[in-house]
């Protein structure tokens, strides 16, 4: 078996042998370089290695991150902190609109107050008679009360409608006679609010025109009862002066 063996090489060599001189006498195309591969790169050109894929860092541990699998054009939704902040400024709206309208509600109160106090002022002070005048309103309001004053004595024992307006009527003659400038300002001023009620204003003027008719027929008969007692006071002493001319 090792005889086959080695008469098998021994024919195999010289046939490799042969081979060998047979292609170096062959000509052949002989390359300065080798051909181009283009699958290949070559190794004197300026090589560019592809960049490193960025990757996530392990997450620690002890750092308490959990890693995320989000892509970077996948778009994240509202998390727990963004909607509750929402909520907190909805309420923070909410309390602000609230102390806004208490505010000008307080504001527009105080304004009426104001105003309310300044025309109160006002309304009194233009009911004061003017310097010029002459006219002193403390003995003057002394006079109407003590008149009124005399009209409830006189009568306490009447009804109630001679107990409510014979002060009244005594107080309001007193005024006008020690205070007519005051007097004239507060009928003013009266007219100016009963001008607000049309019925009241009317029924006013009715009164005070039934007032005036009374008051010029009242002075129409007392100048005719003037005038008849100076024509019966004449006669008379026409008649006493002829008998003291007979007696002469």
């Amino acid at each position: 078996m090792a005889a086959r063996l080695l008469l098998r090489r021994r024919a195999v060599t010289p046939f490799m042998a042969a081979t060998l001189v047979g292609a170096a006498l062959i000509p052949s195309n002989a390359y300065a370089e080798a051909p181009e591969d283009l699958s290949k790169k070559p190794i004197y050109d300026d090589y560019e290695a592809p960049l490193p894929k960025p990757t996530t860092p392990a997450p620690s541990p002890f750092s308490g991150t959990i890693p995320t699998t989000e892509s970077p054009n996948q778009k994240r939704g509202p998390t727990p902190t963004d909607r509750l902040a929402v909520q907190i400024g909805k309420a923070r709206m909410f309390l602000y609109q609230q102390a806004t309208a208490a505010e000008d509600a307080v504001n527009s109160t105080m304004d009426k107050a104001f105003d309310l106090e300044k025309s109160f002022t006002q309304t009194v002070a233009s009911l004061a008679p003017p310097r010029e005048s002459g006219e002193k309103l403390m003995p003057g309001l002394v006079y109407v009360l003590v008149a009124g004053m005399a009209g409830s004595i006189v009568t306490r024992n009447r009804n109630i409608f001679l107990r409510a307006s014979v002060p009244l009527a005594l107080g309001i003659g007193a005024g006008w006679l020690v205070i007519p400038v005051t007097m004239n300002n507060i009928s003013s001023l009266a007219w100016r609010y009963e001008q607000k009620f049309p019925a009241v204003a009317e029924a006013h003027i009715k009164t005070r025109e039934s007032f005036q008719r009374g008051w010029q027929i009242a002075k129409a008969r007392s100048g005719m009862s003037k005038q008849y007692v100076d024509e019966k006071v004449t006669e008379a002493r026409d008649v006493v002066e002829n008998w003291v001319k007979k007696g002469k």
